[in-house]
């Protein structure tokens, strides 16, 4: 088959299953098998292969226990804490129970780098809070939305992970690499969410006093710590980042049955549970992945539409908007690792031969693919808000567009401005080649 016949089975294939509410995992597999079927001189046992060696890696290993450490720490009573903190800290200013929603979620993505997981904990304590104090419905459930897609930008995070695997680039250089732009987004959401409660004139919390905010502190410093010591230790080269997953897994188990002891048995097992639907959903994505960018590399598209884009569109700032664009399309249907397993085999190689920095791409990809988490029609993390907060998804997304909106300016900034995204990591671990 041709290249373009190669491409248009792939694509018609996966546009089709996942119109029928197929998995995109399964969808991409399937469309994969299609074109091998077509192509007829290839053998079909090779598929089985690729999609076993996308998941027989030693770093992917990360992943289970990563989710499992989180689902352990949020079972063991550390949303709650870190609440308290951060209400303690901010909760005397105007909008403060605001505030405070925002830097939880950025504590909070320290732990779970999970969305959903954020917009669950958080949500269900503080679109009440707010609803409770004064705030208005909607706006407590769209900052509640916006605030969650931080969560995977801060390390450590499934979302820079799967880019790492996808790419071939360094775990702990993506790592690093999210927190400044992940830092960016809560702040302009909290100036905005402090412009709106002042205009409004949202009532703010009584002043804590320095002892109430040192015990806060206190209490919530095990769960602060964790991301810190995984950081710090993979620099140093201590451990490694798989090795790094188990040990936050140990800790989180320390620190919710001896420190917070709030970890029941029952609650255990639904953290267990929790982490391997989880741990399953990504893995077979991956798996597709590792198929998938085996046909597209057998027919030489990426090489082929590199060398037409480098021709084509010879500004790199152009192709990251028009990147920015498909982005946000393929966003408001898809989810954000589904996505980079479809779009990176070919968009990565692109990107490269533009000489675009590789880690300025991927915060691009993975910020712009999170504001995919609360664009309708699919936006799970604005459905769930949603749904905590007892309204429809159309009044959910008149509360959200304000802080979407946000979302986009820092998304255009982040692209103007590589050193945001580029700048951390290079200042920790040295330059890498350009």
């Amino acid at each position: 088959m041709s290249i373009e016949m190669v491409g248009l089975v792939l694509a018609g294939a996966m546009v089709l299953l996942i119109a029928i509410g197929l998995p995109v995992a399964f969808a991409i597999i399937l469309a994969s098998f299609a074109v091998i079927f077509l192509q007829g001189h290839i053998n079909p046992v090779i598929a089985a292969q690729r999609i076993y060696s996308g998941m027989d890696s030693f770093s992917l290993m990360a992943i289970p226990f990563f989710l499992l450490a989180g689902s352990i720490m949020v079972a063991g009573g550390l949303s709650r804490r870190l609440i308290d903190f951060a209400n303690a800290l901010v909760g005397r200013f105007t909008g403060g129970l605001a505030i405070s929603n925002v830097m939880s979620s950025i504590m909070f993505g320290g732990v779970s780098g999970s969305a959903v997981a954020d917009t669950s904990a958080m949500g269900r304590t503080y679109i009440p809070a707010m609803v409770q104090a004064g705030y208005d419905r909607k706006f407590s459930i769209g900052l509640t939305a916006a605030s969650s897609p931080i969560s995977p930008l801060i390390p450590p995070s499934i979302a820079w992970i799967v880019y790492a695997f996808i790419t071939d680039q360094s775990v702990i250089r993506m790592f690093i690499a999210g927190v400044v732009p992940g830092l960016f987004w809560a702040l302009a959401l909290m100036m905005t969410a402090y412009y709106i409660a002042k205009k409004r004139n949202y009532p703010t919390s009584a002043p804590a006093t320095i002892k109430e905010i040192g015990v806060a502190f206190w209490k919530a410093l095990p769960a602060i710590m964790m991301p810190v010591i995984i950081l710090v230790g993979i620099r140093m080269g201590v451990f490694t980042v798989t090795e790094a997953s188990v040990l936050a897994v140990i800790y989180s188990l320390v620190i919710s049955t001896l420190v917070y002891r709030d970890m029941s048995l029952r609650s255990l097992i639904d953290a267990v549970r929790s982490s391997v639907r989880m741990t399953a959903s990504v893995m077979i994505i991956l798996a597709a992945a590792a198929l998938f960018a085996w046909i597209l590399s057998s027919h030489h598209i990426p090489n082929t539409l590199a060398g037409w884009m480098q021709e084509t569109v010879r500004s790199p700032l152009l192709f990251l908007l028009m990147i920015n664009v498909l982005l946000l399309f393929i966003g408001t249907f898809m989810e954000v690792n589904a996505a980079k397993v479809m779009l990176l085999p070919v968009l990565f190689p692109i990107a490269v031969g533009l000489g675009i920095d590789p880690i300025h791409f991927g915060v691009i990809i993975t910020v712009n693919l999170c504001l995919g988490l609360i664009t309708p029609p699919i936006g799970i993390v604005l459905a769930l808000a949603s749904k905590i907060g007892g309204v429809s998804i159309e009044e959910g997304t008149r509360g959200v567009t304000v802080f979407f909106i946000v979302g986009l300016v820092v998304l255009a900034v982040l692209t103007l401005v590589p050193v945001l995204s580029t700048g951390l990591p290079d200042l920790v671990l040295g330059v890498q080649g350009r």
